[in-house]
Order: structure tokens, then sequence, then C-alpha cells
């Protein structure tokens, strides 16, 4: 019987902190058949569709990313954490579960026009993801889709991004956070 995404995904109970359960998804990265399963099911639904960059969110997004943009044939734009990038950037705050934190992006990383797909591991609250898309916007680009290994809508993330206008696509769920 073959595997589905989420059986190459563990959980670990309690991390970071009590009463949480984390999906680790470095089970999926290291199993060779899973990471193509997922890189394949990420760019499927834009297949055919112009994409001219894959924008992946610090820090796993850029693990997924990367192999999408590869994939796609398209260049890879890095969203990182305030103070990673060199050169000139524009930032964006974005709330967290317990506070706020900054995202930043080259300020020539994508030119006005461009169709750009996002991508991360896991759709949580929405923020991050906000962050990188309200990024891409300022920068001229369009936002073609978003997509992620999963979903968590409990946390009402992907219902956040379809507000926006956003199309989410995610590879599985699991209930809880």
């Amino acid at each position: 019987m073959s595997k589905a995404i989420e059986d190459y995904i563990r959980t670990i109970v309690d991390f970071p902190k009590e009463g949480i359960l984390f999906r680790d998804v470095t089970t999926l990265f290291a199993d060779p058949r899973g990471f193509r399963m997922a890189v394949d099911q990420l760019l499927l639904p834009y297949a055919g569709l112009r994409i001219d960059k894959v924008a992946g969110l610090e820090a796993r997004g850029f693990i997924l990313g990367g192999a999408v943009a590869h994939q796609l044939g398209t260049g890879f734009v890095p969203i990182r954490k305030k103070g990673k990038l060199p050169g000139t950037t524009i930032a964006q705050d974005y709330t967290l579960e317990y506070g706020e934190a900054v995202m930043e992006v080259h300020d020539d990383a994508i030119q006005p026009g461009e169709k750009v797909l996002l991508v991360d591991d896991l759709l949580a609250t929405g923020g991050t993801a906000e962050a990188g898309i309200r990024l891409i916007e300022r920068l001229g680009g369009e936002v073609a889709g978003c997509a992620f290994v999963i979903d968590l809508p409990d946390l009402g993330g992907a219902r956040r991004l379809q507000e926006m206008g956003m199309k989410v696509h995610a590879l599985c769920a699991f209930d809880g956070h």
C-alpha cells in the first residue's frame, strides 16, 4: 500500500511547549519518495501556468520552495526574518501567536507584474503567509497561489488567506494546533 503525505510527517507531543502537537516535516524531507511526492503535489495545480518566481518563507519554505522552483524552471525568492538578508530590503510586520515579528525580502527580488507562488511547510494562523503576500504585492508581484504541505484548519490560516482573495493549496490537514 502506498503512503500518503501525512504518513511521512511525525507528530511531536508538547513541543515547543506543553499542549502543542508539533507537525515535523523533517521526516518527510528525509525520505526520498516522500520529499519528491510533496514537491510534485505542491506544484501540480500550477503546472502549465505562468509562474515567474517561487517565494519561500523562512525556513522550511526554503527547502520546499527551492525544489518547487527547480521543477517549474523559475527563480527562487527567500522571504526571511528581519536582519538576515544582505542588501536593500523591504519589511513587513506580522502577528505571531505570542507577539509580533518582521519579515523581509530584497527590494529587487520581484519585478512588477511577475506571478509568484508562495510556498511554506505549514499554514497555521496565516500571519507569516500574509506578511509574505504583502511583501510580494508591495514589489508589484501578483500572488498566483499559496502552497503548503500542512494546513491546521482549526487555526484559521486558510480562511484568512482566502478572505484576502488567495488560492490556497495544502497537501494534508491535521486537527488541533
